[in-house]
């Protein structure tokens, strides 16, 4: 069954102050890779539909949904926080980020593909359900969970991020749902300066120092993720693929490798090939440092195409 990808123009014309580091060279970074490595050739590719304001706000604030809507500007740029800002482009590009992840669930759930890389911007994992922040408007992962759990009725729904920041965001919208389990490393203290909170065994959070090597995360991955995602046996996995953990991205602290990446995709993969069908969604957050993030991003959909499983 082929590997869908998912990805849409419009994620490209979303553009802050000149030299941010959340830019659309990201996209083009990874898409080039894919293509470098002959991995387009073999994925079938899909253009992301807009969500509708009713899947956004199945995770935001209906009064927050209409700030963003009715403030997007028709020239030059609105700052939303310090680091995060619209021009005329940025709603559509938004609105597609969070349709990638709903049409990526149809897929899975429908049986017409297994795996779903989403390489969309936006970035979603830090905005919170009244709140944009850390270059997010939509929390796209967390749109695409509750479209699973109350479009299609799954009961098990589990999100896994390796981005080198906190899902701040996503622990706001979804900590108390029984039907989500969110595994989380990241460095702290760090960005956005909240340690996260290990709420019973739905919510595990595992804050690593500044510094940590792919040894240790790997042990915290297998002591920690591991065990809760077998538990919890999962019937569909998403995955916050943020990229910015690498040790080539100036971005974070952290000194993981392209091997590391390789390896905890194939956790998840023989965790979702175990208990939900092999089925993993994963969809970009952070990562920018453009050679490492397109080689790493690269590397990760080659393993959820099952090209590097053992």
């Amino acid at each position: 069954m082929p590997t869908a990808y998912i990805t849409h123009p419009d994620c490209l014309r979303h553009e802050m102050v000149e030299f941010h580091p959340e830019c659309p060279q990201r996209l083009t970074a990874i898409e080039d890779q894919l293509s470098a490595k002959g991995l387009m050739d073999f994925l079938r590719y899909h253009e992301a539909p807009n969500a509708t304001i009713l899947q956004i706000e199945r995770a935001h604030e209906n009064k927050y949904v209409e700030e963003i809507y009715n403030h997007s500007p028709l020239e030059g740029l609105r700052h939303v926080d310090p680091d995060t800002c619209m021009n005329p482009f940025t709603l559509e590009a938004a609105q597609r980020s969070a349709g990638a992840g709903i049409l990526a669930t149809d897929l899975a759930v429908s049986g017409e593909a297994k795996r779903v890389f989403c390489n969309v911007r936006p970035p979603g994992h830090h905005a919170e359900k009244g709140a944009a922040m850390g270059f997010c408007f939509f929390n796209n992962i967390a749109i695409a969970a509750l479209h699973a759990i109350e479009h299609h009725k799954l009961e098990r729904v589990a999100i896994v991020d390796f981005d080198v920041h906190h899902g701040n965001g996503t622990e706001d919208i979804l900590s108390h749902n029984p039907h989500v389990l969110f595994c989380s490393t990241y460095q702290h203290p760090f960005y956005p300066g909240y340690a996260g909170k290990s709420m019973e065994e739905l919510m595990v959070n595992v804050p690593l120092p500044a510094g940590t090597k792919g040894s240790d995360y790997r042990a915290a991955v297998e002591e920690k993720w591991l065990p809760a995602l077998r538990k919890f046996k999962p019937e569909i996995i998403y995955i916050s693929a943020g990229f910015d953990a690498h040790i080539d991205d100036e971005m974070g602290g952290f000194s993981l490798m392209d091997s590391d990446y390789i390896w905890v995709t194939d956790q998840i993969c023989k965790i979702a090939d175990e208990f939900a069908n092999g089925r993993v969604i994963s969809m970009l957050e952070g990562g920018y440092d453009l050679t490492s993030l397109g080689r790493c991003a690269t590397e990760h959909v080659r393993v959820l195409m099952g090209l590097h499983y053992t």
